[in-house]
């Protein structure tokens, strides 16, 4: 473990920085390399599908006002070029709008959004490999994931960690990419954790921040990653430092999970799916009660009330969405979720933007209720126990229990219920035809053989 001479207590920022910049393609087993294949087309389907998102196209404008008119790296939405920056801007922007982009449990990060879109648009610029962008991938997702849960539960509660961890996640895929040496990697750090930002107060006002998220750590952690080629320093301890992120972002920052197994233990195989559209906190009920519904043949109109016992951390995001106004709002909803769920069966896309107005909705919205529950909350963020208890008009009380919501990697998607995925949300809004989706499958499965990345699309 590499030690400070001043103080001769673990130096973590560097030890992360040092994995990043060694990991080789060799060192990840193969099962690691299939999984982030499959991340990689679900985050790609995630991007298709937010193309059409006025939040999506405002960014869009913005690069296109800002950037070239052309350039090595592809926006997906769109199919023009520009340069790897304002690419991976917009990209990640459109990856995490239509709440179905992955979810890391125990971080309560969203690694694909911020990961993908930057590998992708350095990948094209350098003419890398397939093998370069997974490995890069994997370095992005193994940093990203641990810095998230050693900021812990407190920083969740007022920070959006897709937006903070996320900076660092970015600037370690491009720096990966990039080849930096231990050393120039570390202040690709200090400079991506300077910039990290993100804040839930966005939710109150159904305002666009969450995707300003996802495409500011994007393109500031590619920027800390090319200044530090170029020599530029940034804070050596950014991570665990007295006036570092933990300092400032955290009440209960836990030093041990920063470095925990780099190597042996590969958390993006930890790394979860969303099967429902919707913020992951409501899936597990969700789960729940679609298990109710179906073990005991109830219809919407049976139910009186559903108590959803859930963590804090739902409370937290959920709780101050009341009246959802927009669509993107309604997915942090515990309400209009269990609300789609009963009346429609499923909670998808297309379900949320008919249930904005229904009038049906808004009213079983209102018979749904979040409550703590020591349980739940214990093992969370560990492990996500979805619990409803539903209350009947003739008076019966039944409880159902969701251990592993659908998605989780001991309930996970089988490769050909992402190729339905990605079919579904690539025809969302005809952001993309069949061709080009079955195309984008064929590439993204073999990947690994891809000498250069072309363009995906068009």
């Amino acid at each position: 473990m590499t030690m400070t001479n001043a103080s001769h207590t673990p130096h973590l920022s560097a030890e992360l920085a040092a994995f990043a910049a060694g990991l080789r393609h060799e060192d990840i087993p193969a099962p690691v390399l299939r999984r982030a294949e499959d991340l990689l087309l679900d985050c790609l389907a995630s991007i298709l599908a937010g193309a059409s998102a006025p939040a999506v196209l405002a960014i869009e404008r913005y690069a296109a006002a800002m950037g070239p008119a052309d350039g090595p790296s592809e926006v997906l939405i769109t199919r023009r070029r520009s340069t790897p920056l304002f690419a991976a801007m917009v990209n990640a922007a459109a990856a995490h709008v239509v709440e179905q982009d992955d979810v890391h449990n125990g971080s309560v990060f969203h690694p694909a959004a911020v990961v993908f879109p930057p590998a992708l648009a350095v990948a094209q610029a350098l003419g890398r490999s397939g093998r370069d962008l997974l490995t890069a991938a994997v370095a992005g997702y193994e940093v990203g994931i641990r810095v998230g849960e050693f900021l812990g539960r407190s920083h969740y509660k007022i920070f959006h960690t897709t937006g903070t961890a996320g900076t660092i996640a970015a600037a370690v895929t491009v720096g990966r990419l990039l080849n930096l040496d231990a050393g120039q990697m570390l202040h690709a750090l200090g400079s991506a954790g300077t910039q990290a930002a993100g804040l839930w107060e966005f939710l109150r006002d159904a305002a666009d921040s969450k995707q300003l998220h996802t495409a500011k750590a994007a393109a500031d952690g590619l920027t800390a990653a090319y200044l530090a080629r170029d020599g530029f320093t940034g804070a050596r301890h950014i991570l665990e430092g007295p006036q570092g992120m933990a300092a400032g972002m955290s009440r209960d920052a836990d030093p041990s999970k920063l470095c925990d197994r780099l190597g042996t233990r590969w958390a993006l195989a930890e790394t979860s799916f969303k099967y429902h559209a919707s913020c992951r906190h409501t899936h597990p009920a969700a789960d729940a009660l679609q298990q109710a519904l179906r073990e005991h043949g109830l219809s919407p109109d049976d139910i009186e009330r559903v108590v959803t016992h859930v963590h804090q951390g739902a409370i937290d995001v959920l709780g101050p969405v009341t009246d959802p106004r927009t669509v993107h709002q309604s997915k942090f909803s515990m309400g209009t979720v269990l609300a789609l769920v009963a009346l429609q069966g499923r909670a998808g896309l297309a379900e949320f933007d008919a249930g904005l107005d229904d009038e049906r909705v808004a009213a079983f919205r209102q018979r749904v209720v979040m409550e703590l529950d020591p349980e739940v909350d214990a093992a969370y963020p560990q492990r996500w126990i979805g619990k409803v208890t539903v209350h009947t008009r003739d008076g019966r009380q039944l409880r159902s229990r969701v251990d592993e919501p659908k998605g989780d990697p001991g309930n996970t998607l089988s490769r050909a219920e992402i190729e339905d995925k990605t079919l579904r949300l690539g025809r969302y809004a005809d952001a993309a035809t069949e061709g080009e989706l079955r195309t984008l499958i064929d590439t993204v499965w073999s990947l690994e053989k891809a000498q250069t990345l072309g363009q995906l699309l068009g």
